[in-house]
């Protein structure tokens, strides 16, 4: 049976997005952690990460918290994501041996003096959770579906503790978790009889203990000792928070066999519960796209097919003024703009930034950075940023050079300076926050030195001989000439004013990513993974054709209205989509978070004006680059007389 083209195509198509979706769904791990094999009776050492909460976005030391500290508190090697995420992974007094269930333990007992009880309450008022990782795999606690269903999902870390009253009293008093149920599920493997370990949850409660002498050594209680089956029961009282009180602090374990294979077991972290959402997404980009590229189309077809070709067999005079709109203006098309300098160093900064994003979207799709991989993406964007510099400098120089510039230099410096300064100020404010609240996501003095380190070490060299590579090039000629006298543009309608055509050519590009932005800011800002490399790298490719469209097509009327000031208009133009991310951050802010401290909101606004200057210069750079691309195409298939 003969295939015939589109049918060959549909199943290339189709192949291509299942891989995307296998690589997405089905736990597609490559490097990150190797398994590890544990035989009955091995120790199993339980690690400590950082409190967070969605609430205050603030992390804090585990130990900040007056909770039962080993004899030596021990920092675990962390890479750079780690340190910037405010990740602190400590050891803890919750050993375990493999496959041994263990009844009730005793971690230490603790007397709260002022300080602590201060702390504890606070953390509770803020909904801290508390963070632990056995064999790489983070503490979780089970959740209900909401719809009812089987499935289970996760909650990432547990309550430090809670607020209640007792009966009969309507004073609201403080209860903290001091009782920790540990639950490990392992994958027996039948031939060597060893086992993995594919699950860590926990389930926390608050128990008044109760013993009648304390042995330090061998500490016995009444209500937790090898004997004690039902730990809960109707008449448990709760640990209350109070200055002066004692807290005594247990654990059990039991362990749990699981059908759960080694390589799947961060599935119920990640379980995707709404990825029609992201199909729809898609499909609602791709509307969006074909209708522009249905525009570009007909541009094309118009100015290439019939104007370039049969511009002297026009009928009508009529006619052929409406043609030609865009050919009147050949003489001044590529006069430099004003701040040419500037529009290069953006233009480099763009192109560093898409480098980055592309590099580390493809490493994500190989599953290279999943989230077992802690800390991985954002170590991986900050290297991939340094090492992009080569070709900040290059395009840069490459534009520079075209406009006539002789101060290169200069120009160089911008480059390298310009934007990772930016950014670097209002990180600065935000980590002087950050320390003035105690908080762990505090960069420390040594990693803020490294990050310089890889800035002024690696970065700002690579840009420097990337501009010596782009200036060794001969500079990129113009098609047609360009007059001596600029002409005059003449009066626009309002509808071809610069602000309002800038502001409506954002609406597209952001209208074909905001679906999945909304994924991407809960992943940041209430404490989930995101981990669906496959829909956002199509989402990746979307924005980038959407913003390449609309560019040309606002680019192509503006020709055609006699104004030939299009450089800075083509960045611009795709850069305003930005400005949409943006208003969209501060309705997320009121409508999905809670967060209630100024450090908060400013660390989130902070933040966010991070990712949305970024998305400007990505946005802008590709806008300018398919309008460039576009205004060559269009001249240099006309003959000037």
């Amino acid at each position: 049976m003969k295939k015939t083209k589109g049918s060959s195509f549909r199943f290339y198509a189709a192949l291509f997005l299942s891989f995307l979706s296998f690589s997405l769904s089905r736990a597609f791990y490559l490097p990150g952690v190797a398994p590890r094999d544990f035989q009955k009776g091995d120790p199993l050492y339980v690690k400590v990460n950082k409190l967070s909460s969605t609430k205050t976005q603030l992390p804090y030391d585990y130990y900040y918290l007056n909770y039962c500290k080993p004899p030596k508190i021990v920092n675990n090697a962390e890479n750079l994501g780690e340190v910037l995420r405010g990740d602190r992974i400590e050891n803890s007094v919750y050993t375990f041996q493999m496959l041994e269930d263990q009844p009730c333990k005793v971690g230490c007992r603790a007397k709260l003096d002022a300080e602590s009880t201060k702390n504890f309450k606070e953390k509770i008022d803020d909904e801290y959770r508390a963070n632990m990782i056995l064999d790489n795999l983070p503490v979780a606690v089970l959740r209900q579906r909401r719809d009812g269903s089987q499935s289970t999902t996760y909650e990432h870390g547990f309550r430090v503790g809670f607020k209640g009253s007792y009966e009969g009293s309507k004073e609201e008093k403080y209860f903290i978790h001091n009782h920790l149920s540990f639950r490990v599920m392992y994958h027996r493997d039948e031939e060597s009889d060893s086992a993995r370990i594919v699950g860590f949850e926990v389930t926390p409660n608050s128990i008044l203990h109760e013993y009648k002498e304390w042995n330090e050594n061998n500490p016995q209680l009444t209500t937790c000792n090898k004997d004690t089956k039902n730990l809960i029961q109707s008449n448990t009282v709760p640990q209350e928070v109070e200055e002066g009180k004692e807290i005594v602090f247990t654990y059990d374990v039991s362990f749990k066999e699981s059908e759960i294979k080694w390589a799947s077991r961060w599935d119920t972290y990640l379980l995707m519960n709404d990825d029609q959402i992201h199909w729809f997404s898609i499909i609602n980009s791709l509307m969006i796209v074909l209708f522009l590229s249905g525009m570009v189309a007909m541009i094309m077809m118009r100015t290439l097919y019939k104007d370039i070709s049969n511009y002297n067999q026009l009928e009508t005079q009529d006619e052929a003024q409406e043609e030609t709109g865009w050919k009147l203006v050949h003489g001044d098309v590529f006069r430099p703009p004003v701040n040419s300098g500037l529009l290069c160093v953006y233009v480099g900064t763009g192109v560093q930034i898409f480098g980055m994003s592309l590099v580390t979207m493809m490493f994500a799709l190989l599953g290279f950075l999943s989230p077992s991989n802690r800390g991985g993406l954002m170590t991986a964007m900050v290297l991939l940023w340094v090492f992009m510099g080569i070709f900040a400098g290059y395009s840069s120089s490459r534009l520079h050079k075209m406009f006539k510039g002789n101060k290169w230099k200069r120009m160089t410096l911008k480059t390298a300076f310009m934007f990772p300064g930016i950014l670097s100020a209002i990180f600065f404010v935000l980590n002087a926050l950050i320390w003035g609240e105690q908080s762990s996501g505090a960069i420390p003095f040594g990693t803020m030195f490294a990050l310089f380190c890889l800035w002024f070490g690696i970065s700002v060299p690579l840009v420097f001989v990337g501009s010596y590579l782009g200036y060794k090039k001969p500079a990129i000629e113009a098609p047609v000439k360009t007059n001596k006298i600029p002409r005059q543009v003449p009066e626009q309608p309002w509808y071809m004013k610069p602000v309002f055509s800038i502001l409506i050519g954002g609406i597209l590009p952001f209208g074909a990513v905001f679906i999945e932005l909304f994924f991407i800011l809960t992943s940041i800002w209430l404490n989930q993974f995101y981990y669906i490399f496959g829909f956002l790298f199509i989402v990746f490719l979307i924005l980038i054709v959407t913003c390449a469209e609309i560019t040309v097509v606002l680019c192509y009327f503006q020709l055609c209205s006699e104004d030939y000031n299009w450089w800075w208009r083509a960045y611009l133009t795709a850069g305003s989509s930005a400005f949409y991310l943006f208003l969209y951050s501060i309705f997320y802010f009121f409508t999905k978070l809670e967060i209630t401290k100024l450090v908060s909101g400013m660390l989130y606004f902070g933040y966010m004006i991070i990712i949305s200057y970024a998305f400007f210069v990505l946005t802008g750079t590709i806008g300018f680059y398919a309008c460039f691309w576009f205004v060559r195409k269009i001249y240099s298939s006309v003959k000037i007389d």
